[in-house]
């Protein structure tokens, strides 16, 4: 079985603020009322390839 892809921490993952369509891919440039590795999942079948971890660094923590 294999492993879910989530679009949290993705470098190409954004949010829309809109109402019916929040989410949005970067990479492949859509925006989605669902997260946008599960359309890309629906639509073709495969999982996203895409995936590239943001590089987040602690802000002001310390």
């Amino acid at each position: 079985m294999s492993k879910k892809v989530f679009c949290h921490g993705c470098k190409y993952f954004f949010i829309t603020h809109r109402i019916k369509r929040p989410w949005g891919c970067k990479k492949f440039g859509f925006i989605s009322k669902i997260l946008p590795s599960l359309e890309v999942s629906m639509t073709t079948g495969m999982e996203c390839a895409y995936r590239i971890k943001s590089n987040f660094k602690n802000r002001g923590l310390k």
